[in-house]
């Protein structure tokens, strides 16, 4: 089943906007919050960069594009199907 990542860090308006909004979908999978800057590798990788989805499936991660600011709700949930997360049990 695809996992969904929310590449973050602490104190990220930006990262704790997507957070909200990505529970308010109340998706059947948890949200994987990692902050980067515990793990060098990752803050080496996404930098300033944050918020970052990535999506894990048993085919591998794939980083989702940049989420538009403006999405939520039902929009958002559509963003996050066109880019391969249904939200649904596999």
């Amino acid at each position: 089943m695809p996992v969904l990542v929310l590449m973050t860090r602490q104190g990220c308006c930006l990262c704790e906007g997507l957070a909200e909004k990505l529970q308010a979908l109340a998706l059947p999978q948890a949200l994987v919050r990692i902050d980067v800057d515990g793990d060098p590798a990752l803050q080496a990788r996404f930098g300033l960069e944050v918020p970052v989805l990535v999506l894990r499936s048993p085919h591998g991660e794939q980083v989702l594009p940049r989420v538009p600011p403006r999405l939520t709700g039902d929009s958002l949930r559509v963003w996050l199907q066109k880019h391969g997360f249904s939200g649904q049990d596999a």
